[in-house]
């Protein structure tokens, strides 16, 4: 039996996405709302079968499960609202009238302009 040489496979091998990763801040708060969104829905279910079941805990549950539905729902437009500020603040508007990406275009002008003039003062 011989031992041949097996071509070596990567275990890992990253694939061509077809999406970019959501941003730092806009990640963070989509996480925040699933995990208090899901942890709002495991109360709710609980306090279901707490009331079926005629326990002392039914009302108590039920009470904490809608400030819960509300923190909830306050989680997911923390989301949206995140992630409309950060579009604005990075220029990811396509719109050719966004306002961050003519403020981009200033700001780049500017820097050309001190790059220039600290040329001519260094030759």
């Amino acid at each position: 039996m011989s031992h041949e040489a097996r071509p070596v496979r990567q275990l890992w091998v990253e694939d061509e996405k077809g999406r970019s990763r959501l941003p730092d801040p806009v990640r963070t708060a989509a996480v925040r709302a699933v995990l208090i969104t899901s942890v709002t829905l495991i109360q709710a279910t609980i306090a279901f079968f707490c009331s079926v079941t005629g326990s002392w805990l039914a009302f108590p549950l039920t009470v904490s499960t809608v400030a819960g539905t509300v923190v909830a729902t306050w989680s997911v437009l923390d989301v949206w609202v995140t992630r409309q500020v950060w579009r604005q603040r990075n220029g990811v508007v396509s719109e050719p009238s966004s306002v961050a990406r003519q403020a981009r275009r200033e700001r780049r002008r500017e820097e050309r302009a001190a790059r220039a003039a600290a040329k001519k003062r260094a030759g």
